[in-house]
Order: structure tokens, then sequence, then C-alpha cells
């Protein structure tokens, strides 16, 4: 790990005192920390009247008991969850989670992440992140629903357009949205459209947002290859995952003349040299709902599937994460760089490892973190919330536009800012010291809040 600076330590002792046995919140709060040490140089005032340690310390922090029942009729309790981070810039933004792993500790990771990614888009909306450890899978749409509306109805008194605007994140898509907005709806006798972003195009939702994650990472990471005189024409690229944000990098990748090799699911991942068939891995992942091995066996000559494994051991020029937290460790970054990878963007939230990253930025492989590289989902979230205040409805052409603009000026900045405090091309740095300006001169501005 990079030494802190000796004005920072005493603060990160007190995250860990503070939030013990959290470690994905840990990990989230010290590489923002690392980078911070040329800007206190530079600006010793950014110390005073404990700033930092205000930006550790989430605004709110909102844990409930979310009951509901199956099918059978027997009784289940989750438990909810939703950390409202930082409104400096907004009202908090940041999406719903539902998995097994979900715990306060991750969610607060997620939140504090949101805070900087937010503030990179440039657009007026903070940070902030909720979710259950509620398990969608073999579920029925009625259970679905049942358990969606419980966990709104204690949710909606924390929510509002000028309050805090949720989306989805993983195993909450444009059914769980549609469930959990129409319970708000039902329970505050409003039609406040812009409560809820990711919402069905039938009820105020926007073009291009299910793509734009997918689609904006992908940006990020050409206007990356682009500062090396280079494009996707011709690459060969891994992506981790195969649901909606590893499905949409794969499309605008093809588009820009990649070519997709390898993609995954928990449980295994599929190797096709001709290049993947995404056509089939959507009527598999987004119609069947099934595991992606069914690929090789429809698939046929030419494909593969590895039960298990690390789709990190594909030789790819190009590496797209975009499954979850941790997934890509510092063995697999070494496998990566001994096979040629040329440039990583980040789709998922903190997928590689402190070990990886440090790993790649070594080897002078071009890095993309993910408060950086996936902003492109809460962007078009924010255009949809815009939409929604106008009472308008854009062509998809008009939001992927607006997309495409915020994602490269997002890596001109956070370019520039390397530059300007003395580590060009470290995006990490960059994305780091871009997102705590923004949000620390709000901060400063409104007072000791």
């Amino acid at each position: 790990m990079t030494k802190l600076d000796e004005k920072l330590e005493p603060i990160m002792a007190e995250v860990f005192r503070r939030n013990a046995a959290e470690p994905e919140f840990h990990q989230a709060v010290r590489e923002v920390l690392e980078s911070l040490g040329r800007v206190i140089a530079k600006r010793p005032d950014y110390a005073d009247d404990a700033l930092i340690e205000r930006i550790c310390e989430p605004e709110r922090q909102i844990i409930f008991r979310v009951p509901w029942q199956d099918d059978k009729g027997n009784v289940h309790i989750n438990r909810g969850f939703r950390v409202q981070f930082n409104s400096a810039l907004g009202p908090y933004k940041g999406g719903i989670r539902f998995h097994p792993s979900v715990n306060v500790g991750i969610i607060k990771f997620l939140g504090f992440e949101q805070t900087f990614k937010n503030a990179l888009t440039g657009l007026p909306i903070g940070g902030g992140k909720g979710g259950s450890d509620f398990d969608p899978k073999g579920r029925s749409d009625a259970e679905i629903m049942r358990f969606c509306q419980s966990f709104m109805t204690e949710l909606s008194r924390h929510l509002g357009e000028y309050t805090d605007v949720p989306a989805g994140d993983i195993g909450v898509g444009g059914r769980e949205i549609g469930y959990m907005f129409g319970q708000y709806k039902r329970l505050t006798n409003r039609y406040e459209a812009g409560v809820l972003t990711g919402k069905g195009l039938s009820y105020g939702g926007s073009r291009a947002r299910k793509e734009a994650t997918g689609y904006g990472n992908t940006y990020f990471v050409d206007s990356m290859l682009a500062s090396r005189g280079t494009s996707f024409d011709g690459k060969r690229v891994s992506v981790s995952g195969s649901g909606n944000v590893a499905i949409y990098t794969m499309e605008k990748v093809m588009s820009l003349g990649g070519r997709i090799v390898a993609c995954s699911d928990s449980n295994g991942y599929i190797v096709d040299e001709n290049g993947v068939d995404l056509d089939l891995v959507k009527e598999i992942k987004e119609v069947r709902r099934e595991r992606i091995s069914e690929y090789a066996r429809l698939r046929g000559t030419g494909s593969h599937y590895i039960a298990g494994g690390s789709i990190w051991d594909v030789a790819c020029d190009v590496a797209m994460p975009s499954a979850t937290q941790n997934e890509l460790t510092g063995k697999d970054a070494k496998m990566l760089v001994k096979n040629g990878v040329f440039a990583v963007g980040e789709g998922a939230n903190m997928p590689s490892t402190p070990d990886a990253i440090r790993i790649f930025q070594e080897a002078g492989v071009m890095f993309g973190p993910g408060k950086a590289a996936n902003a492109g989902g809460v962007a078009t979230s924010a255009l949809e919330m815009q939409q929604n205040a106008s009472r308008d409805s854009w062509t998809f052409e008009q939001t992927e536009a607006r997309l495409e603009t915020i994602m490269r000026n997002i890596h001109d900045t956070c370019a520039a800012t390397a530059d300007e405090y003395g580590a060009p091309g470290d995006y990490v740095l960059g994305a780091n010291i871009a997102g705590f300006v923004r949000v620390a001169e709000a901060m400063r501005a409104l007072g000791v809040i």
C-alpha cells in the first residue's frame, strides 16, 4: 500500500476505528486518501475544518427490516439499507442492490465511491447507495413484487426528487424499479417521476439508460486508447460478467471494431475466438435468464465454457471488469500483463483490488477506475431526472450524444488533473482529486453542516 501523507494517517485510523469489520469501505477510503497527499501539499487549507473527515462520514445511514411472504405463504425477513453519503452537490443519487452479500460496509463503500463519481459528471447530484441482502434469483415475479413493495414501504419516507433519488444496481432492473415506483406512488399519492431512475419508457424512463454504464465505460476507454494514438479497432477484449453492464459494454466495443473473446457469470466463463455472439448472450441472460454455460452448448464449434477459474487467464488487449467488487486480483493482473493487456476499464464498482491496480500501473497499463469509467449510468440517470423535471422525452440519439460528451469530458478532466498534480497518465489519482475538489469546494461554501 502507498504510504499516506502524515496529516491523513489519523483520518484513516479513525475510519478504521469507527467502521470496524467493513473492509470494502476501508479500501475505498484509503484509495482516495492516498491521492490526497498531493492536494494537501498544494492546498493545505483543505485539511482545515475537518473537511476530509466530514467527507468520509455519511450524512445518514438507514437500516431497516423488510418482511415479505413467498408464494407458499412463508414469511421471510431481510435487511434493507440506504446510506445517504453526501448532498453537497445535489440530492443523494445512487443505485439499489439486491444480493446476499449486501451489508452496511458494502453500501457505505458504494456510497462513498458514488459521491466522487457523481461529482465527476459535472451534474448537480450528491452520492448515496442502498440495497438489501435479498436474493432475487429463483424467485417468481409475484415474490419479487411483494419484496419490492415491502422494501419501498419503509424506504419511501427517506426519498424525494429533491432529497434522494435511487436507481438500479446488481439484482435491480426495470422490473424491480417498476414495482418500487408503483409502491412509492401508492404510498405518497404523487406521480413524482423524478424520485427513481431506470424507469420503463412507458412511465417516465430515459432512452439509453440500460445501455449507459456499458456504453459510457467503452467511451472512456476509447478516449484512453485515443490518447495513445490507437482505438478498439481489431483489439481482443475480455468483459467479465454478462449482466446489463457487460452486455452493453460488449455491444459498444463491437460497434467500435473490437472483438469480444470472453465473458462470464458467477459460475464460470466462455471463450469464443471467433468473437462472442452477443445476440445469443442476450437471449440466454435477458430472455431465458439462464447460466452462461448454455452459450457453448448452443453456439457449438469455436467456443467453450470453463467452470470456475478466472476469465482473466484469457489473453486480451483490453480488459473490462464489469461484474462485482474485487473480482480482479493481483494474481489476475499479473496474468493479464504477462499476456500483453494494453488497457483496463472498470465497468463495475471497485472490481480491481489495490494489488491489481498497482501491478497495472507499474507495468504501464492504462487503467480507468470505476468512479470515472463507469459514471455513464448515473450520468444518464441525471439526464432522466432532467427529462422528468421538464416533462420531456429525448430520442435515443440525443441521450447517447449527451452521454458520450459527458464521458469524454470525464476522461479529459481526469487526465488534466493528473498532469496538474505531477502524475501524467494516472487516471486513479486524476479521478480521485478532481472528484474530491468538486465536493470539497461545495462543502466549504455551505459551511460546517
